[in-house]
């Protein structure tokens, strides 16, 4: 449900962005605006700017802007909901009501929260000072955890014999506490049990620090018990979208480049207890591209450190495969392997913090290397073998999201398959064109790119699909004819090539007589291509892929009028413009 404009305005009004801001960046005033160190990138020199009269931030290092809404969200990794609700809250309003449906839903999470927050603090403290529980505080002991870690992240240990449950009974339901998934109904007894009974207990966070989960791990050498359990999914707790320690780790986003994912709870907090903050885990299951997107929100480099066994090389494995999907230019994904039978958390206890980083910085690899090297030790010296291998890779980089991305991984892998088997390619011009250090030129295609506006990328590839079928687009002229394209020099080659296309004459591209510049630069940044490399002669697709564009240049100037109508209501705030702005906003919601 959307919230009033009236409601938001009345929140911007309170609010100056540099008073919302300055909660996470150190800001100095220069001029009519505040400048510092941008949250969105480690740097050194200030690029991020606040201007309280334009009512809006810019951070000129990742071109990341917008109001004080579009700022909350990102730092704090929030819906649009839920920055309503802080801001609200930050500028001493009530918060707003929506349906009865909603009410219901905010008042079952307030009683969730309530639950877990009891819950948490209970066996904690119980931890900390139950005198039964002494062979739990000596476990930790020699796991060599202190009074401090269990603090920090409010570990507890739960007796095998609890009665929490009765004495939550009193101030809730049944039905709210068995929702919350710490309990469940034991059929044969028709009593409710604690789920994580006679385990050590690790809070799950939420990204606000709320605890909405648990992990749950066993001290006994019980071979009948799994070692690790988390919390089964509820209405407020997926485990796909959930990281262990996120809350925290988060917070060092302006300080540090890098995260590590690590595969439980103690490697975080061993990690942590030496030094290493910026770290999460997932939640026992396959990484998930919600998690990856998450952290790419505030870290360039994530580096995946699981065990240094069987089980944790497939765990990385399934983690690459999975995870090369979101792999964009400016982000890394990389891997850390460690000696047999390590994980992070006893390798940091023997070798220190230091040694941790040194290993780390000689020995982790970069996604696409290990995929590389994990699929070439399967591969004999034979051609079928080799077609496999190369049929696998190619597989792998038609899941890569980034289409320059895509093209470059695909490159690497083809030119070190090329060493494995020079005498087969000695016609590169056959296979590809062979470049030196070809993810360096990623990073200068990136950046050369960045000149370019989102709309001229897609004119470009307009204009790219559109060259390369002619004859397709000329029978079927209406497909294109209204296209509205927003660029001065892209109009006028659109609006030329519509016109040899109507005069029903047979052309080629070199009848458009156009400028070879331009037509290079066509040629080499228009995204749509490496899409079309795979769809040769797809008439079909063709059409879909011109449908998918034509969809996306109608939204831009959506967009843009938008834009220019809001600005218009601003200023005279007269019900003609606002209703204009409403039917504009509803197109735009139906495309």
């Amino acid at each position: 449900m959307k919230y009033p404009k009236e409601y938001l305005d009345e929140i911007k009004t309170r609010l100056k962005v540099s008073t919302v801001v300055s909660k996470s960046v150190v800001l100095k005033k220069r001029g009519k605006e505040f400048v510092g160190l941008s949250p969105f990138k480690n740097e050194k020199t200030p690029s991020f700017t606040v201007n309280d009269e334009k009512e809006f931030y810019h951070c000129f290092a990742t071109s990341e802007h917008g109001n004080i809404f579009d700022f909350v969200m990102k730092i704090q990794n929030l819906k649009f909901g839920e920055a309503v609700k802080h801001l609200a809250q930050l500028a001493g309003m009530q918060p707003y009501m929506f349906s009865k449906q909603d009410e219901i839903r905010e008042k079952k999470w307030k009683e969730y929260q309530s639950i877990f927050r009891q819950y948490v603090d209970f066996y904690h403290n119980e931890l900390l000072k139950n005198e039964n529980y002494s062979f739990a505080r000596d476990y930790l002991k020699n796991r060599s955890l202190t009074k401090d870690e269990v603090k920090k992240f409010k570990i507890g240990y739960i007796e095998k014999n609890p009665n929490l449950f009765e004495k939550l009974k009193s101030n809730y339901s049944e039905q709210a506490l068995s929702e919350t998934g710490l309990f469940y109904l034991d059929e044969k007894k028709k009593i409710y049990v604690e789920r994580f009974r006679g385990r050590l207990i690790f809070p799950i966070n939420n990204i606000s620090g709320q605890p909405i989960a648990l992990g749950g791990r066993i001290i006994e050498n019980l071979d009948y018990l799994a070692k690790y359990i988390n919390s089964p999914e509820t209405n407020f707790f997926k485990k796909g979208s959930n990281l262990y320690n996120l809350d925290l780790a988060r917070q060092l986003s302006n300080k540090t480049d890098h995260i590590y994912l690590v595969e439980g709870y103690m490697d975080v907090v061993g990690l942590s207890k030496n030094g290493v903050d910026n770290v999460v885990a997932n939640l026992g299951t396959s990484l998930t591209d919600k998690q990856i997107l998450t952290l790419n929100q505030f870290f360039d480099d994530i580096i995946i450190c699981f065990d240094g066994d069987e089980s944790g090389y497939k765990a990385a494995l399934r983690a690459a495969e999975n995870s090369i999907k979101e792999l964009k230019p400016e982000k890394q994904i990389s891997f850390l392997f460690l000696p047999n039978k390590e994980d992070p958390d006893s390798y940091v206890n023997k070798n220190g913090k230091d040694n941790f980083i040194d290993f780390t910085k000689q020995s982790k690899l970069s996604i696409h290397q290990f995929i590389f090297s994990h699929y070439k030790k399967q591969t004999k010296n034979d051609p079928s073998s080799l077609a496999i291998f190369e049929k696998k890779l190619r597989s792998i980089v038609n899941t890569i999201k980034d289409d320059l991305i895509k093209k470059y991984v695909l490159e690497y892998f083809l030119e070190k398959i090329a060493e494995l088997t020079p005498h087969s390619y000695q016609n590169k011009n056959k296979f590809f064109v062979k470049r030196t250090k070809s993810l360096d030129a990623t990073k200068k295609h990136f950046n050369d790119s960045q000149s370019l506006t989102s709309v001229e990328l897609k004119e470009f590839s307009l204009l790219y699909l559109i060259m390369n079928n002619l004859n397709l687009l000329q029978a079927n002229i209406y497909l294109i004819e209204n296209i509205k394209l927003f660029t001065e020099i892209n109009k006028k080659i659109f609006e030329l090539i519509i016109e040899k296309l109507k005069s029903g004459e047979q052309i080629a591209i070199k009848d458009l007589k156009l400028d070879n510049q331009l037509l290079e630069k066509i040629n080499k940044f228009a995204p749509i291509k490496h899409i079309l490399k795979n769809q040769a002669d797809d008439d079909q697709k063709t059409i879909e892929l011109l449908e998918d564009i034509s969809r996306d240049l109608r939204n831009y100037d959506l967009e843009f009028r938008i834009q220019e109508l809001e600005s218009k209501f601003s200023l005279d705030m007269s019900e003609t413009t606002f209703n204009e702005l409403k039917e504009l906003k509803k197109k735009q919601n139906l495309n």
